[in-house]
């Protein structure tokens, strides 16, 4: 894989500035936590359905002012369990969210006690998390996906979740291995999610945990007819992310869309929101298996490729180290990365191999997803598919481990089912015919590619210095990703943000920590036993 020569004490610096940077934001979100957090750590109790006009997890966390909350809903929920303690997770959120019990005017209860309730039903969440990852681990295994190749990812966007299933099954019949049900237009601005199969979404389906069940069991139908593992990616960004993070992971979702700067810079959503929200949602894919797809592609709508490509090698290792402090580990991370050079642009073709070849030697333990022209598509269905083809072939070439592909009709409409066709022959025509020439292909030593690939490197360094030195945040102000400035204290659901008292407890957090100390088993036999003499 080592085409380029890359100096490796520059790659190990690059890596070293990544680390200095995530630092502080990482301690920033250590004191902190967030209305989604709080929501989520509901939901993984059990708590599911809606109240009088929102979902429950959102009522219930409505209930507390912030000084209360600053010490963990699990305290106030698990507290509400001690003093009723006839009540089920559901029943007791029920009854908060018609206001028979006020969790905030419970009295105090021996802490032991309320977050030994909390720390088993943690164990119950992790516990089914697990078993859900594991059966779908024993699926792969039994029917391996296509193996020729990148792993052929295909969009859906019916805004219907029964007619998603049906484009769904038609793509995996004609080739596909993944499919993304893209989400509704700006559910990534609701402060909830919603509820329940949906049909009427805008531009895509709406997340939905029970939208991700249907969609799942659809492909496991696939995936045992074609004998060939179906993957399914949603979304986990926006100001619900830790939740959609959990609903993902209780539905067996294969890969979740999770970037560390997407919905900063592109949706607008205050920074320490999302830093805070996407260390938990972390935390959740981790321990689900779920791998995240980050959004550096996303970048070059913004900002023009050719100059500013070295933008998304530096978001890359900043994503990186992130999901690693997050207990992620590499074969959790496609990164992201896009082949939209502009097309008139001499030698266009040759840098995007250049930077394809790049990421895959930076990250060479990481399944790289890969992402097709799309800037500079301008309806023209015979240069449109040519440029894909091309955008293929530079996959193949450079060893890409997901290829997102393309459609002729980009810039026209939602892709039909015979545009998909289209796509996926293109695809396995360059895949199956350029499946040697990553191994044959070798790069001249200080050719046009070489050097492409190196001064990329060169000014990334040269930009993630000049981030350690302002900070993420100043940066990120000062417009230095996408050429997009974002508010340190603007954007939307900072005031979902707030500092955890001392005595904050997420149980979640606490079981990673038992985790390190290697006694988990021995804790939860003891807190298991004690719950149910509790009980009794």
């Amino acid at each position: 894989m080592n085409k380029l020569n890359l100096d490796h004490d520059k790659i190990n610096e690059a890596r070293n500035l990544a680390e200095n940077i995530t630092g502080p934001v990482l301690r920033y979100v250590d004191y902190h936590s967030t209305v989604s957090i709080e929501r989520t750590v509901l939901r993984l109790f059990g708590v599911q359905g809606y109240g009088t006009h929102l979902p429950l997890v959102n009522e219930i966390v409505d209930t507390l002012d912030k000084p209360k909350l600053a010490r963990g809903i699990a305290y106030w929920f698990c507290l509400g369990l001690f003093h009723h303690p006839k009540l089920s997770v559901q029943e007791l959120a029920q009854a908060v969210a018609e206001k028979k019990i006020r969790l905030g005017e419970l009295a105090e209860a021996p802490r032991d006690k309320v977050e030994l309730i909390a720390k088993n039903l943690a164990h119950q969440a992790l516990k089914k998390i697990k078993d859900r990852a594991n059966k779908r681990a024993q699926l792969k295994s039994k029917f391996r996906s296509n193996i020729q190749g990148p792993l052929k990812y295909i969009i859906i966007a019916t805004g219907n979740i029964h007619e998603d299933v049906v484009n769904a099954k038609a793509s995996a019949e004609m080739g596909a291995d993944i499919i993304a049900v893209i989400r509704s237009t700006a559910q990534s601005l609701l402060d909830f999610v919603p509820e329940g199969a949906t049909t009427e979404g805008f531009g895509g389906t709406f997340a939905t945990q029970k939208n991700f069940q249907i969609m799942r069991e659809a492909l496991n139908d696939s995936t045992h007819k074609l004998k060939r593992y179906i993957g399914l990616t949603n979304y986990s960004s926006g100001l619900c992310m830790p939740e959609i993070a959990a609903m993902g992971a209780l539905e067996g979702l294969d890969y979740l869309l999770n970037d560390s700067m997407y919905g900063i810079l592109f949706r607008d959503i205050n920074m320490k929101r999302t830093f805070t929200d996407q260390y938990f949602s972390r935390q959740i894919c981790a321990a689900a298996d779920i791998t995240i797809m980050t959004g550096e592609d996303n970048y070059l709508t913004t900002a023009e490729s050719f100059h500013y490509w070295f933008q998304v090698l530096s978001s890359q290792l900043l994503n990186e180290s992130f999901a690693k402090r997050a207990g992620m580990r590499e074969h959790q991370l496609a990164l992201g990365h896009a082949f939209e050079m502009d097309p008139d642009f001499e030698d266009n073709i040759a840098h995007e191999i250049a930077q394809a070849q790049l990421v895959r030697e930076l990250f060479p333990h990481s399944p790289i997803k890969f992402m097709p022209p799309t800037k500079h598509k301008t309806g023209d269905i015979f240069s449109a598919n040519l440029y894909d083809g091309l955008f293929n072939l530079a996959g193949a070439m450079t060893g890409q481990s997901i290829q997102l592909l393309g459609m002729m009709t980009e810039a026209i409409h939602n892709p039909y089912l015979m545009d998909r066709f289209v796509g996926l022959k293109n695809a396995n025509y360059i895949f199956k015919g350029a499946s040697a020439l990553a191994d044959e292909v070798e790069f001249k030593p200080n050719g046009k590619i070489v050097r492409r690939a190196r001064q990329m490197l060169d000014q990334a360094l040269i930009l993630l210095k000049k981030v350690e030195k302002l900070g993420l945040m100043q940066s990120i102000e000062q417009g230095l990703f996408a050429h997009m400035e974002r508010a340190k204290e603007g954007g939307k659901g900072l005031e979902g943000v707030f500092q955890k008292d001392r005595s904050y407890f997420n149980p979640f957090f606490e079981k990673k920590k038992e985790h390190a100390r290697g006694n988990e088993a021995e804790d939860l036999r003891r807190l298991a036993q004690e719950e149910k003499e509790r009980r009794n």
